[in-house]
């Protein structure tokens, strides 16, 4: 069985519409510099880790411009960073202990668990297999790859599903066509028009959250924008009052 999608030239439209209406946000400017025009700061082993932990911390808890994971990640030094955390002795408590104490932030010891076994990967070996990834994505301009990154970060790191481990690829700057569905993305294609009616419900469904995300970009292909920069503007459109310092990824 084959899904046929068939877009419209009002959808065209309507999403060209709204793409003006959000082009001069923070948030919009920033994604088409960094995943599109690539200015992102080169992938490392620190930068990696510090945005594996800003991708669990908001896997937990909303992040909003004035929210607490916000300011978290956007603390300087890192309070998590990877010299700090691959140090410990004890780094589940290290990390239960330097959420909690920080305040206004949930499942510190869920967080500290996947920390601690996702470590224990990237030590293992892992770091190789990521940097393959990140090698592959650079000059990539093909949707499969970027898929295939992104289901293995989805197998491999504990703590992470489809929407996550896209999040992860997108907010190192690396990915344009693979973005992170989440209830704001299906809010907004619900009312947007897609053919069926979406939940949020089923976005651990590897084959239900990539049936979404085929649609979309699908529509995006049509419209002529990359799925990234839509992204951006959708998440833009429910948090209108993001600044240039507090932009997380």
């Amino acid at each position: 069985m084959e899904i046929h999608w068939q877009i419209s030239e009002a959808d065209v439209g309507k999403v060209r519409v709204f793409l003006d209406r959000h082009k001069d946000s923070p948030f919009v400017k920033n994604r088409i510099s960094r995943n599109i025009e690539k200015s992102a700061p080169k992938v490392t082993k620190d930068l990696f880790w510090e945005a594996m932990i800003s991708c669990l911390l908001t896997t937990q808890q909303r992040s909003g411009p004035d929210s607490a994971v916000t300011r978290f990640i956007c603390t300087n030094p890192f309070p998590l960073n990877y010299p700090a955390c691959s140090s410990q002795t004890n780094l589940s408590h290290f990390v239960s202990k330097t959420i909690s104490d920080f305040g206004g932030l949930r499942m510190a010891n869920k967080i500290a668990e996947a920390v601690l076994n996702n470590l224990g990967w990237l030590e293992s070996g892992g770091w190789q297999r990521i940097f393959r990834i990140v090698d592959s994505l650079e000059d990539n301009e093909k949707i499969e790859i970027e898929r295939e990154s992104a289901e293995f970060i989805d197998d491999h790191l504990k703590g992470f599903g489809p929407k996550q481990a896209r999040n992860l690829l997108q907010s190192l700057g690396l990915t344009k066509y693979e973005i992170p569905v989440d209830s704001r993305i299906i809010k907004w294609l619900n009312e947007f028009g897609f053919p069926i009616k979406l939940s949020s419900a089923g976005l651990n469904d590897k084959n239900y959250y990539n049936f979404i995300l085929d649609g979309l970009q699908q529509l995006c292909q049509r419209s002529g924008v990359y799925p990234c920069v839509l992204d951006a503007a959708i998440f833009s459109s429910f948090d209108t009052d993001w600044s240039e310092d507090r932009l997380i990824w």
